[in-house]
């Protein structure tokens, strides 16, 4: 967390004391991504993989801001016991979202797109533009994701991971066929 946004965003309304629900953290991510001097600093033009920086955490809420740069991919994961919002502010991103037996589904999000999932949604984000800045906030905070691979028989299988690990695509797994 900086300690010039923590104020600042204390300005912002947050309800303090409770998690917040999905519409409010769109209209959170909407206020930071409408507020360049909170996320902007932490933007570097020579970046040549996704930085990111956190701008604010208490018990109920965190708030990333993320600079992706072309061929940056999430993997597929889930945001275990946390619901999220994304506000893309500048570029594009392309939500890829699980589904069971059929093809996944890509939605494009241009800059002044908003989203939000629960914490059971599965996905993988992806730049697509030459750069994007999105803001993305969760609720509770993150502690813990779960990172997916498919192995070469199609089964899923999760790993759990810190919130402060890079999310990258994971290379399938070789699991034993069963007997």
């Amino acid at each position: 967390m900086t300690r010039d946004a923590s104020p600042i965003l204390d300005v912002l309304e947050l309800p303090g004391d409770r998690q917040l629900e999905r519409p409010e953290m769109i209209r959170l991510v909407e206020r930071v991504a409408a507020r360049r001097d909170l996320w902007a600093p932490h933007l570097d033009l020579n970046a040549s993989q996704r930085t990111y920086a956190s701008l604010y955490r208490d018990a109920d809420v965190d708030v990333w801001a993320l600079f992706w740069l072309p061929d940056n991919d999430t993997g597929w994961h889930d945001h275990d016991t946390s619901s999220g919002a994304v506000r893309v502010v500048e570029g594009a991103l392309e939500e890829h979202a699980l589904l069971v037996a059929r093809p996944e589904r890509r939605t494009r999000y241009a800059a002044g797109a908003s989203f939000s999932f629960g914490p059971s949604h599965i996905h993988r984000l992806t730049c697509a533009e030459p750069r994007a800045v999105s803001i993305h906030a969760y609720s509770p905070p993150l502690w813990r994701l779960g990172q997916y691979s498919v192995d070469t028989d199609g089964a899923l299988h999760r790993v759990s991971v810190s919130y402060a690990d890079e999310l990258r695509p994971v290379e399938p797994t070789q699991v034993p066929a069963a007997a």
